[in-house]
Formats: structure tokens, C-alpha cells, sequence
């Protein structure tokens, strides 16, 4: 028989029996609210841990005024990716500070399980959304954003008004990589893209044209392989690359999963020390590699951060026009992007 089948959790009037107190004190206490001395929270507090009485915030929310749950929902695209985790843990620091729970799932970048995600976010009544937008169609986040749930989008901006967001400088960094490669006397620049429907994506690529042309090299067409959703696809474009008549002598991986993929076969071939990359997006171990990986790296803590302030500001009741902030990637030089081209 389970022990604590007849066992009954301990309820607030429980609290405060033993605590010698009103119910409605033992709810200041446990709501944090102003009005209880100093000497009264401390008994009501050590009452509590004596009975092991945990609050039902879930019973508290819907009698609070303010009808808040103290929790926020994040869906990401992937969270055993390394960048979605450390955005992940970013918000979530912040978040906890301010006594904020973190509700978590993965999309991946699939619309219908996003829409499913949010709906049981939502009916577990979260005060705000912070997400990583499924590639395509943004409805299911529209609707929600439209019933009144403050919402702020990351790494991809939103595709409907009154909605922030925190980005980075795909764009300007991907260029910038791609003419660090060019002022090394790089001509043959592959492009190697997570899938084409994504803003990144797009953003990145756009960077890498603009910085051909920056350096007035013309674009080869057959260098440029988009949809790669995972090393394992990163591998099987970078060996056709490799295997091209007039192949490659440099790479621009616009992901961090893609480069690992490329880095694998130059790595079998023998030619990570022939053929220059330039990842986007850090990844762990990439500093410990030979060469290590040139990259350009998020700031991944300040995007989780920015993110988590605007939401919890909205929470509270901010209502100034909406803010598309922009943190700023660096080029981190290791070696891998410095290889000149062989003469």
C-alpha cells in the first residue's frame, strides 16, 4: 500500500492554526504581500516548513487580481542544440531573479506542434511567451499575441505588429566573415544554410552575396547549398562541394550544427588545414579543435537576457511602441578562417 495514499496535504489554515495567525495573514506571507511584521512572517514561514506545506500557485493565480501565474512559457526550435540551451539558461536566470518559473518545450520548427505547444501553454495560464518562430507562417503566435499575451520573438522577428524581439547582426556578420575571407585572396567561397524558409538563413546568405560583391568576386551559383537541416545533410553537401571540379578553398557554414557537418569531412579528407571555414554561431569544443574554429559568435546571454527584460516588462505593464532590439555578433579568430588559399 502506497504510505501516502491516506496522507493529507497540509492546507493554509493549517499554517495558520499552528502559526497562531489568520488564514488571511498566512496569504500575505505566502504571497509576498506588505502587512505582516517581521516576527509574524517568521513564525508563518517556520509553520510552514514544519508541516511541508507547499502553496497551489495554480489556485492562487485565479484569486490574485492581477491573475498573474508567476511562470512564462519559452518554446525554442531545438533545445539539445547548443545555442537553444544557452538562450534557454539566459532567460531563465534572469527570469528566476524575479521569481519568474520557466516552462519549456521544443518546436521544431514544426507549425501544428507549435500550435499545440501554445495552446497547453496557454492553459496553464503563462503569463508571457518568449519564442523562437517556426519557419513560415506565424498565425498560431498572431492569435496569441492578439488575446492579450505579452510575447517577445528571438533569433527570428515577427511577421505581425505589436510585438518585440531580439535578433542579431546576421546580415553585417555574415558579410563581415565572408570579406575576412576574400582579404585573404579567397575566390571560391562556398555558402553552406540551415533552410531556406528561415529569416536567418536569409539574412546570412544575403550577408555572404554582399560580400562577394564587396570584394568583386562573382558568385558561383553550384557553391551555394541551402536546406541543411543537420550535420549529417552538411556532410553530404560539403563532399559534393569537395568533389567539384574547381572545388571550394573556403567555407561560410551559416550554423553552428552545419559546420560541425563540414568540419567532420574536411577533418576525413585531410584538408581542414587546406580549406579555410567560418562558422556562424559558437559551439562547444570549437576552441579546442586543430585548427580551432574561426566563428561568429552570439552574444548568447545578452539575447536571452534582452528577451527576458522586455517580456517581464510587458508583464508588468509596460505599453511603449514595440522594440526590435539588435545584439551585436563578433568574429572570433582561431585559425580555420585564416587559412589563405593554396597558390
Amino acid at each position: 500500500m502506497d504510505p501516502a495514499a491516506g496522507r493529507r496535504e497540509p492546507t493554509m489554515r493549517d499554517v495558520a492554526a499552528l502559526a497562531k495567525v489568520s488564514t488571511k495573514t498566512v496569504s500575505r506571507v505566502i504571497n509576498g504581500l506588505p502587512g505582516a511584521g517581521a516576527e509574524v512572517t517568521d513564525r508563518v514561514r517556520a509553520a510552514a516548513r514544519t508541516l511541508g506545506y507547499r502553496p497551489n500557485l495554480t489556485a492562487s493565480s485565479l484569486r490574485r487580481s492581477d491573475r498573474r501565474s508567476a511562470t512564462i512559457g519559452v518554446l525554442f526550435e531545438d533545445l539539445s542544440n547548443p545555442f537553444d540551451a544557452a538562450l534557454l539558461r539566459a532567460v531563465e536566470d534572469h527570469a528566476r531573479r524575479h521569481g519568474v518559473l520557466v516552462l519549456a518545450g521544443s518546436n521544431e520548427d514544426d507549425r501544428t506542434l507549435q500550435r499545440e505547444l501554445l495552446l497547453s501553454l496557454s492553459a496553464r495560464r503563462v503569463d508571457a511567451l518568449v519564442v523562437m518562430a517556426a519557419g513560415g507562417h506565424q498565425d498560431a503566435l498572431q492569435h496569441e499575441r492578439e488575446r492579450g499575451t505579452p510575447m517577445v520573438l528571438v533569433d527570428r522577428p515577427p511577421t505581425f505588429g505589436g510585438t518585440d524581439c531580439v535578433t542579431t547582426t546576421n546580415r553585417d556578420s555574415a558579410r563581415d566573415a565572408v570579406t575576412s575571407l576574400t582579404a585573404l585572396g579567397h575566390r571560391d567561397i562556398a555558402f553552406l544554410g540551415d533552410r531556406r524558409t528561415l529569416w536567418t538563413s536569409q539574412e546570412r546568405y544575403t550577408g555572404y552575396l554582399e560580400g562577394l560583391a564587396r570584394a568583386g568576386v562573382a558568385l558561383r551559383p553550384e557553391l551555394v547549398r541551402g536546406d541543411l537541416h543537420g550535420a549529417d545533410l552538411a556532410e553530404t553537401a560539403t563532399a559534393a562541394l569537395l568533389d567539384l571540379d574547381r572545388p571550394p578553398t573556403a567555407l561560410f557554414t551559416a550554423q553552428n550544427l552545419v559546420t560541425v557537418g563540414a568540419l567532420r569531412v574536411l577533418r576525413a579528407r585531410e584538408l581542414h588545414r587546406r580549406v579555410a571555414v567560418i562558422g556562424f554561431d559558437d559551439f562547444p569544443l570549437a576552441d579546442l579543435l586543430d585548427p580551432a574554429v574561426t566563428v561568429v559568435r552570439q552574444d548568447v546571454p545578452g539575447i536571452g537576457r534582452k528577451a527576458a527584460e522586455l517580456v517581464l516588462a510587458r508583464v508588468d505593464g509596460d505599453t511603449s511602441p514595440p522594440v526590435h532590439a539588435i545584439v551585436p555578433a563578433t568574429l572570433v579568430r582561431r585559425g580555420s578562417g585564416e587559412i589563405s588559399p593554396a597558390r
